[in-house]
């Protein structure tokens, strides 16, 4: 099992620094997810406004935006994780 989300914190214009349950943490580059298609959920987070209204989702143990856009936990950790390793 995974470890989840505990922290998200913005890094502008479309990056995110995430903090997980097992203390490690990692940023990760959100562009090229916007990017993949011309519509849906993360086409529309190319809003910064709205992509910086992320947040936690304790329940569903990811981030969420008010669009509805979330990404799968363990998702998330494998990204983070690269950005360590470098």
């Amino acid at each position: 099992m995974y470890p989840v989300v505990t922290k998200v914190q913005v890094i502008p214009p479309y990056g995110l620094r995430l903090t997980f349950t097992d203390g490690s943490s990692g940023d990760i580059d959100f562009r090229a997810r916007l990017y993949q298609r011309d519509t849906g959920v993360f086409a529309e987070l190319r809003d910064a406004a709205l992509f910086a209204k992320v947040w936690v989702d304790h329940e569903a143990q990811t981030i969420v935006w008010p669009n509805g856009a979330d990404v799968a936990p363990e998702t998330l950790y494998e990204e983070a994780q690269k950005s360590v390793a470098r």
